[in-house]
């Protein structure tokens, strides 16, 4: 499966987008020809503790678009469609002269225990980590990467979802800035509450002992908690 990921970000980490623009949104990314879902992401409404705060506040707004194929994904990035709309404000004070990027990347997702929200979730928190790379040997880290970590991650208490994004080539006529960060990862959790549950846990030293044995890389890495809200295909 195929992720397309759009940030929307300014400097002073201050802007917010409405929950009618948020709302709006969801109407436009619905209706993108074979998109399967989406996902919209927003900053937390209150600040929570978690190791990785001095990374800053986040984008103001992110999406991450599933397709089922490049081809679908390549076709909705084109001139005068939805994505380009978006990539611009679409007419939305709250978008509108945000620095906004894209990547497309491929999706590898891991199991976990148990994959079903809690009754009443609402609006499950998403971990949303990325590395911009690169590493001296792509490769080398990959293949670290995909065979230790997540197998660390399922061990965090409760986690929902478990995804590891790595790059691929791919061509668009998008007006926003293209990135290619060498590594994304999300994690999905039931609640903010949950995700500084879970990252308040042993299980974080085992992520760090794995950490320093990565193969060698620069650009560090980014992490930031996200209100998640997902949007179904329109048939």
């Amino acid at each position: 499966m195929i992720s397309l990921f759009m940030t929307f970000s300014e400097s002073t980490g201050e802007r917010r987008v409405l929950p009618d623009e948020v709302a709006a949104v969801a109407e436009l990314v619905g209706s993108i020809p074979d998109m399967t879902e989406a996902l919209l992401f927003t900053p937390l409404e209150q600040s929570v503790d978690h190791p990785y705060r001095d990374d800053g506040a986040g984008p103001a707004f992110a999406l991450q678009l599933r397709f089922p194929d490049l081809f679908a994904c390549e076709a909705a990035m084109d001139r005068g469609g939805v994505l380009a709309g978006l990539a611009t404000g679409a007419g939305l004070s709250g978008l509108t002269g945000l620095d906004v990027t894209h990547q497309v990347m491929l999706t590898r997702a891991f199991p976990v225990d148990v994959a079903e929200h809690r009754a009443g979730t609402t609006t499950p928190c998403s971990y949303l980590v990325h590395y911009p790379g690169p590493a001296e040997d792509m490769n080398a880290w990959n293949l670290h990467y995909l065979e230790h970590h997540p197998s660390i991650m399922r061990t965090f208490p409760n986690v929902r979802q478990i995804e590891i994004y790595t790059r691929i080539d791919w061509v668009d006529r998008l007006p926003s800035q293209r990135v290619e960060h060498m590594q994304r990862n999300k994690l999905v959790f039931d609640s903010p509450q949950a995700l500084v549950h879970a990252l308040g846990s042993d299980v974080i030293k085992h992520m760090r002992a794995d950490f320093v044995k990565f193969p060698p890389f620069a650009g560090g890495n980014k992490h930031f908690p996200m209100l998640t809200r997902v949007v179904r295909a329109r048939s």
